[in-house]
């Protein structure tokens, strides 16, 4: 199978939908690219290309094609970083020789391999010869930078303020036109003078009005895009001035361009709205070194680096408490309001804020691989992933728009010349069939309700990783637990210890604990803890672990088995089988029977109540998967409600029972698992749904869900199911309403009651309305 490049581009200031449709059609018929994806509300297209394509030349053609769709948009390429190599903007640098001479300068520092600054893009980029030494290095080359230059500001973003100040000036002449065409409009409402002067008034009120709307439509039919809102909106209202409706013709347009201008406000605002949900990126790190506390940015503190946190400032990078005693706020990773306090030797993860203590931190991961950076790259790349109802969307909207032109045309042709009627009065009922024929409340719409369900999720610390899971979650049939970790706290105890043949209590102990030194299970780590002692590893000479059955090992010389009874049948070992509440680990030494430990768990206070929510949202059946035995899992599983139990299975085991239920499920169903998101990898992968539990801080579980919960609570599953559910409502009020007023306005307009007025309103009126109510998706508080 062949490998796959993906290239990332940012589109700045991409806010028509049918333009993104185009653009994502074009980049996925460019020789080579074997996927394109548009994510609308984060304005970022994502390619993939076969390992063997001639990808040089594929992100000029990418900006060829969005100037010929949008000239307004301005693209950036997303470059994929080497590892060892980082870049930054000094913002501000004009001048050729001093960016020479911080190149040269920067190039003699120790450890730096390669620097290139480039003035044009105002960029420095740095490669370290040893990736772990490359937050120093950069900080010295800022330095550099700076010393050569004071004028300027270094800055991590690629954020250019000339480019801002050209937007400014845009955006202020175009509110001059506006302005200036108002005030002709309304002379000429008001003016009583001949039709020459009302029509000049009118005409040119038009053209400062809408003249780049009727520009944007004539360059895009020489490029041979007529089907697009500026081609319709032109068509409509030159032909209102056509057939003499002057004040009409001016005043649709006025109200095109004024409800354009709400509703890429109302985008612009959402986008805000949604992205300061996730606001957990830091903007600095007290760094300490040599005696004194500066701040710098995040991207320059390396790992073994440490960083001093004050009260009220966010945690900028993950590591180890090493002073300081204090509260953290972690609602914005986890959802959760309760302080969780810490102290030396404690992990404290990037994203939380420190509420009232001072901390010193020694850094052990460097910002790029922190669980902020983690978090918001899944939440920023979960647009890629769409539902199923925006790709109906979208090819809807590719055969909704031209039916529509073609329907307006034979309604302007067919009566006049089939029935004789008057060709001005079925053009005008034509022209409205024009301007409602654009289905942006749709596209903008329905996309953006999903960005909000899944910025909502995340403030509720439910990450989803794309639009199509959480509208698989409306569609849930079966939901299947792990037990350990999961339904259960996972934290064993030793309950009973019961020798046999010979063997003390202590002995007995101090063998399973010796047996299970080297195993981080939770079994292990319990017995472990019984035993009190600390471990001599030299003890142990050989150790096996027998997935499934439990650990053969050799303690001082002698032969011992620990696990359960499948392990002393294997072996020929004969013992008194004991059916207890728990989990039984039966011991062996050479060969004999030792006698066995009972270890117990207990369910999570709320895994009772998530398993009733689950029934009350309308999951038909929840199921239970555990290693454990019969009477533990029966036990489990009659106290939480759960309506199967499978037990004693092995890893293989759990995928197979799981393909079972699949079997099960109606056509339209689907299976969800919940598991720890590490040991339950391959039966995440085979489930609809894979949702990954308490991943606060692994990486493991942040890789191998499709949602991840970042608290150990079993109810959150039914809150995401509940944010699935008025997202999939929000998603639908939209459809309904958008296709609703649009219908309602073609009979009318072809009925002649419906006036081009009407029709402004069904376009963009009904778009900014959309676009308000998805909104709504990104307000759900926790049940």
């Amino acid at each position: 199978m062949e490998a796959i490049i993906r290239k990332e581009f940012i589109l700045e200031g991409l806010c028509c939908p049918v333009c993104a449709k185009k653009i994502e059609k074009g980049a996925a018929a460019l020789s080579g690219v074997t996927a394109a994806a548009i994510d609308f509300a984060g304005q970022k297209l994502t390619l993939e290309i076969g390992e063997t394509a001639e990808t040089d030349g594929i992100s000029a053609r990418v900006a060829l094609i969005v100037r010929d769709t949008e000239p307004d948009i301005v693209v950036r390429e997303k470059k994929a970083e080497i590892p060892g190599t980082k870049s930054v903007w000094l913002l501000g640098l004009d001048c050729a020789d001093c960016a020479a001479k911080i190149e040269r300068a920067v190039a003699r520092t120790d450890g730096v391999q390669s620097v290139t600054v480039d003035v044009m893009a105002q960029k420095l980029t740095l490669t370290a010869e040893d990736k772990s030494k490359l937050p120093a290095l950069l900080r010295r080359a800022t330095e550099i930078a700076v010393e050569t230059e004071p004028e300027i500001t270094v800055s991590y973003t690629d954020k250019r303020a000339e480019a801002e100040v050209g937007e400014k000036r845009k955006q202020l002449l175009k509110r001059v036109f506006m302005g200036t065409g108002i005030l002709f409009f309304v002379a000429g409402l008001v003016s009583n003078i001949a039709w020459q002067a009302e029509l000049a008034l009118f005409l040119a009120s038009y053209l400062l009005i809408g003249g780049e709307v009727v520009l944007r439509a004539a360059k895009n039919i020489t490029r041979g895009q007529i089907f697009d809102e500026n081609f319709l909106m032109t068509v409509a209202t030159i032909g209102a001035f056509a057939i003499g409706e002057y004040p009409e013709g001016a005043a649709v347009m006025l109200f095109y361009q004024v409800g354009e201008a709400f509703q890429q406000y109302a985008v612009g605002r959402s986008r805000r709205s949604i992205t300061a949900l996730m606001d957990i990126r830091p903007d600095f790190a007290n760094l300490k070194a040599d005696g004194a506390v500066r701040r710098v940015s995040p991207e320059e503190v390396g790992v073994g680096d440490i960083i001093v946190v004050k009260p009220g400032e966010k945690i900028p990078l993950d590591g180890v408490v090493t002073e300081g005693r204090s509260a953290l706020d972690t609602s914005a990773l986890t959802g959760e309001s309760l302080p969780r306090d810490v102290e030396p030797g404690n992990e404290v993860l990037s994203g939380s804020i420190n509420k009232n203590g001072l901390l010193t931190v020694e850094v052990r991961k460097e910002f790029g691989e922190s669980t902020v950076s983690k978090i918001l790259n899944l939440v920023q790349s979960a647009g890629g992933a769409k539902a199923p109802v925006e790709n109906f969307i979208t090819k809807f909207a590719r055969y909704y728009t031209p039916a529509i032109v073609f329907a307006a045309v034979a309604l302007a042709v067919v009566p006049p010349l089939a029935f004789g009627a008057a060709f001005t009065e079925w053009l005008n009922r034509a022209l409205v069939f024009l301007v409602v024929s654009c289905p942006c409340a749709l596209v903008i719409s329905i996309p953006l309700s999903f960005f909000g369900g899944i910025g909502g999720a995340s403030r509720n610390g439910i990450l989803v990783k794309g639009s199509n899971y959480l509208e698989a979650l409306n569609k849930v049939d079966t939901v299947v637990f792990d037990k350990t970790g999961t339904l259960t706290k996972g934290m064993f105890a030793v309950t009973e210890t019961v020798p046999k043949n010979g063997f003390a209590v202590d002995s007995l102990l101090e063998l399973a604990a010796y047996a299970e030194s080297s195993s981080t299970h939770p079994i292990a780590l319990s017995v472990q803890k019984a035993y009190r002692r600390p471990i001599v590893a030299e003890r142990v000479t050989e150790y096996e672990e027998i997935p499934g059955q439990g650990i053969r090992a050799r303690v001082d010389g002698a032969s011992v088995l620990a696990g359960n009874g499948k392990l002393l049948d294997a072996a020929g070992v004969p013992y008194e089988s004991h059916d207890a509440v728990g989990t039984t680990i039966y011991l062996a030494v050479d060969g004999v029977f030792a006698g066995y430990i009972v270890i117990a768990d207990e369910p999570k206070p709320d895994s009772k109540k998530a398993v009733a929510d689950l029934k009350r949202l309308g999951v038909r059946q929840t199921v239970m998967l555990t290693g454990d035995t019969r009477a533990v899992g029966e036990k489990i599983g009659d106290e939480l409600g759960l309506d199967a139990v499978y037990t004693e299975l092995l890893p293989h085991q759990k995928v197979e029972k799981l393909e079972e239920l699949d079997k099960t499920k109606p056509g339209k169903g689907k299976l969800v698992f919940v598991g720890d998101g590490i040991n339950d990898a391959p039966v995440l992968a085979r489930a609809d749904v894979g949702v990954a539990m308490g991943a606060l801080g692994s990486d493991a579980a942040i890789e191998a869900a499709d949602v991840v919960l970042m608290t150990d609570e079993p109810s959150k599953i039914a809150n995401a199911i509940r944010i699935a559910k008025k997202t999939r409502r929000i998603v639908w009020q939209n459809i309904v309403f958008a296709l609703s007023v649009k219908a309602v306005i073609l009979v009318l307009g072809a009925m002649g009651i419906a006036t081009m007025w009407e029709a402004v309103f069904g376009d963009v009126g009904v778009a900014l309305i959309a676009v308000l109510n998805a909104m709504r998706a990104m307000r759900t508080a926790p049940q």
